[in-house]
């Protein structure tokens, strides 16, 4: 009870107008929208505004050309008090489905857990690890696949991410989290948008609270590096595919592969 009275007291506080990414960091996405992190173009008065958002068919594609087509846009978090949580997508996972020995729906298994999976594109299928943590996906076209969201370049709310993050994280209490510490990793990522159970089969397409907007740049003008992915070391030969995609030189990544980027160099 504590901790859910902790993460709503940290909802309610609104980014000040000193928050803002750091003057350190140098932009590796192309020119930022010039928006602010308070108000996104979805939300403005003028409905031809609205087409930042992207719809249902950006989402029905195979899960590897998702993952990929995830990479320099926008997700966007809106709080209960109207906040607006920004940060570009940097690093993605593809799961693909019933074949994959890697993912929740190997086999065609279906279970109340993974009932996202097996949902239309862009639903949301978050899930808890370890008992404590949770994981955001998003479902992609064919039965049992998705994406899974790894990390964020921060853009807008930094300091209410901080809060959020310092609230649920575990040990080092005491320890200020850095800018690139906030949405570094998957479990990281929905610490700092405050994403919970509940978002689970939400449709990302039309959530109120959580959208996808078009970045600044093509996906085909981003260098991609194609990795093997995280934390699944007994998936077999599954293991060893390369689908991690992120973008290269981002320091935002979670991990990063210097022999995977040497591949994708040759």
């Amino acid at each position: 009870m504590r901790q859910k009275k902790k993460l709503a007291e940290a909802e309610q506080q609104s980014p000040t107008d000193t928050d803002q990414m750091p003057s350190s960091k140098k932009a590796y996405l192309g020119p930022r929208l010039t928006l602010g992190s308070q108000r996104s173009i979805y939300f403005c008065q003028n409905p031809k505004d609205h087409s930042a958002r992207l719809g249902s068919e950006f989402f029905d594609q195979p899960a590897v050309s998702l993952a990929r087509a995830f990479l320099g846009q926008v997700l966007v978090r809106r709080l209960g008090d109207g906040t607006e949580l920004r940060g570009c997508i940097v690093e993605t996972e593809a799961y693909l489905g019933p074949e994959d020995e890697a993912a929740h729906s190997r086999g065609g298994r279906q279970t109340p857990r993974n009932r996202s999976m097996f949902m239309k594109p862009g639903t949301l299928y978050v899930y808890l690890i370890y008992g404590m943590y949770f994981c955001m996906n998003v479902s992609s076209q064919g039965d049992g696949a998705c994406v899974l969201l790894r990390a964020l370049e921060p853009l807008g709310g930094l300091e209410t991410m901080r809060q959020l993050r310092s609230t649920l994280r575990k040990g080092t209490i005491n320890r200020a989290l850095k800018d690139r510490e906030l949405c570094s990793g998957p479990s990281k990522l929905c610490q700092a948008l405050a994403i919970d159970k509940s978002f689970d089969q939400r449709d990302l397409a039309e959530d109120e609270a959580m959208w996808l907007e078009r970045g600044s740049l093509e996906p085909s003008a981003l260098a991609v590096v194609a990795a093997t992915r995280i934390g699944i070391g007994r998936a077999g030969e599954w293991a060893q595919k390369p689908l991690r995609f992120y973008i290269r030189g981002n320091p935002w990544v979670s991990v990063v592969d210097k022999t995977a980027e040497q591949d994708t160099q040759a």
